[in-house]
């Protein structure tokens, strides 16, 4: 330990220099400024969700698009709160959502503080705001040939007979809904054999799925062409982990449907299926390594509204593979047009195909919309202007060896300036998702530009990269606080021997299951990190898995109990604590209640561990459901406590070497 007049200097294991002096905290807690830009039918307006000032509630701009100097048309829901994005209906006519808090305290699992309404705008009429019917819809299909007519779905729970807060689920059912006259008229009724129902633009049914309770299968029906015959097209037993998603009747092929499907393969492909046979006909496109995402569409749903235009998969970065030579060759040409070009979409495009709004997206663009009508390119708006794309970091792809042999992929984030960094190795929630590099990540890029370099693993468990590997977490036992933290372990271990970090710097930094990783990571043995963070975070596995334990059926039955009856509880592990620690949760955390917080930093206090807390007030479950006045609160926290509180170290010597 150095010394100093006999005083001991505790030095701060988590600071490092930066070239550049970090972006204030306000530029990473401001939502969005800029969201949800969506074009009308005839390409004339465009609107966006916009937030004005910090802190504040989204509102609806209506522009021009001949004319972007002109003042927009300014959409206001006071006291509800607009939600991001516009469904357009016609030329003039639009559908959006509104939500408001209805309760300040959650009273049970996934109950939720909000309700939300549906509201319709009309420009070409005097008072063209309108509330349309008092239940919550989703719009499934907007049926161009039909004036104003739209197809609509909605569920709801339903109190039982003795009035108890318990419900049972309603399937959801579908009406043609006239927005001119607030009619509508049923085409299906919810029931749980053909639970969700897909109609194409003309707004006929075309396939279905639902559940055979006597048999626990998926079941999956079609109608051929031309009648109103439901017909069984697949079966997938409850138990099975591999998946079946009809995703459009196939352009090419009579009664043959586009399906995404293991087909007994270990990754998830494209494919051809007769729905007459119910046999797989062929391969439309598969990968050995990676699974492949959900089929994009055309990019002019309007002239081609039931068109899969080509399929994309994600790995080293995000790759799009086109079925569509026209498409190919346009988005090349954007790719041109369109500055820093990384994950480049159109988002909207009229009937005439002249006019397009197209956003560009990326690990160093928050998000940045351009405008191209009658060949001119305009910029609209970026999600977060402020923050420049220079003075973002950029995203690594690294493969590594976890300590058993098998390959672990992962995403680093790579400040600014020159290593060895610190790291803040940051595993995802779920923990049965998986994450990407074609998305901005705001706290890996916050980190970053505080001189943190971020290693998301993909660890065991993580999907996308096949079946073997995502059950591998389980299968044999639950793998949660061993080999699934020893992935994550491994990744920051590989990075310090290939002299990118200091191994005397390092932090875990996690939230939901992220969080309970962070929980683990402080109590295990051979400590490799200097102090941990963990929020929202599963503290008691049983008790987490008590919500929902009886209403598991099938394969995720076997997936979360054998998970998390089998897991490494935190609780149990806290004598073993041997880092300082900040827990944080929302006091309205509907996902992991807040249960979860108060008995562990009671049993925190009850052995006398050293530790540091934040409670986030109203805050729930989800990072995108931070406002920004939790924001501040975290970022603030969590800075500090790296900066100031992460551990202490004598001369030539780190926990990891002790």
């Amino acid at each position: 330990m150095y010394r100093a007049g006999g005083i001991a200097l505790l030095l701060c294991l988590l600071v490092t220099e930066v070239t550049a002096e970090p972006y204030p905290l306000d530029y990473w807690a401001r939502r969005s400024a800029v969201t949800g830009v969506s074009l009308s039918p005839d390409g004339s307006k465009f609107a966006l969700t916009r937030i004005l000032e910090r802190g504040g509630d989204p509102i609806i701009e209506l522009y021009d698009s001949d004319d972007l100097s002109k003042k927009p048309v300014r959409i206001d829901s006071s006291p509800s709160e607009i939600m991001p994005g516009v469904s357009w209906i016609d030329d003039d006519v639009f559908l959006f959502s509104t939500r408001q808090q209805v309760r300040d305290i959650i009273e049970g699992f996934n109950q939720g503080v909000y309700e939300y309404q549906n509201v319709k705008y009309d420009s070409s009429k005097k008072n063209p705001l309108g509330r349309i019917r008092q239940d919550f819809f989703s719009v499934e299909e907007v049926l161009p040939q039909k004036k104003n007519k739209i197809i609509i779905s909605s569920s709801e729970d339903v109190s039982d007979r003795a009035g108890t807060n318990t419900t049972r689920f309603r399937p959801r059912s579908y009406w043609e809904y006239d927005l001119k006259t607030n009619r509508r008229k049923m085409l299906m009724r919810g029931k749980l054999s053909m639970g969700r129902v897909s109609f194409n633009s003309d707004g006929v049914a075309t396939h279905a799925s639902g559940f055979d309770f006597r048999t626990r299968d998926q079941t999956f029906y079609w109608r051929p062409k031309g009648t109103t015959e439901w017909r069984e097209m697949y079966r997938l037993s409850d138990d099975s982990f591999e998946r079946f998603i009809p995703i459009v009747p196939d352009p090419v092929a009579e009664n043959h449907f586009l399906v995404l499907a293991h087909n007994g393969y270990d990754t998830l492909g494209l494919w051809s299926f007769n729905a007459d046979t119910k046999a797989f006909s062929e391969v439309v496109y598969r990968r050995n390594d990676v699974d492949v995402a959900f089929p994009f569409a055309h990019s002019n749903r309007l002239s081609n509204p039931d068109e899969v235009a080509g399929i994309s998969w994600c790995k080293d970065k995000c790759h799009r593979e086109f079925f569509d030579g026209q498409e190919a060759a346009l988005h090349r040409q954007l790719e041109t047009l369109i500055p820093n070009a990384d994950q480049v979409r159109i988002s909207g495009r009229s009937r005439d195909g002249n006019t397009l709004v197209v956003s560009n997206s990326g690990p160093q663009d928050p998000g940045t919309y351009y405008l191209i009508r009658n060949g001119r390119v305009s910029k609209i708006s970026g999600a977060k202007p402020y923050l420049e794309h220079d003075q973002l970091a950029k995203v690594e792809y690294v493969t590594y060896k976890a300590r058993d042999g098998v390959e672990i992929n992962g995403y680093v984030t790579v400040p600014n300036g020159e290593g060895p960094f610190p790291l803040v190795v940051m595993p995802h929630g779920g923990p049965y998702v998986s994450e990407t590099v074609d998305r901005f990540d705001e706290w890996s890029q916050l980190l970053a530009n505080n001189g943190y370099m971020v290693l998301q693993p993909q660890y065991r468990g993580s999907q996308k990269y096949g079946l073997d590997f995502y059950k591998s977490a389980f299968i044999k036992g639950s793998e949660a606080g061993r080999a699934m933290q020893d992935d994550k372990d491994d990744g920051a271990l590989y990075l310090v021997k290939q002299g990118l970090v200091d191994p005397n710097r390092m932090a875990m930094f996690g939230w939901s299951y992220g969080g309970y990783a962070a929980l683990i990571a402080a109590s295990r043995e051979d400590q490799i990190y200097q102090c941990v963070i963990a929020g929202a975070a599963v503290t008691d596995p049983d008790m987490q898995l008590d919500y929902y334990r009886y209403r598991m059926e099938g394969a995720q039955k076997l997936e979360q109990l054998t998970t998390w009856d089998g897991a490494i509880s935190p609780m149990k592990e806290v004598p073993k604590i041997n880092v300082p620690m900040l827990v944080v949760h929302g006091s309205n955390d509907q996902r992991v209640p807040p249960e979860h917080f108060d008995k562990y930093v009671a049993e925190l206090d009850r052995a006398g561990i050293d530790y540091q807390k934040l409670i986030l007030e109203g805050a729930d479950h989800f990072s995108n459901t931070l406002f920004y006045n939790h924001k501040i609160a975290l970022y603030e926290k969590m800075l500090d406590f790296f900066k100031n509180d992460c551990g202490s170290m004598s001369e030539g010597t780190s926990l990891a070497n002790r």
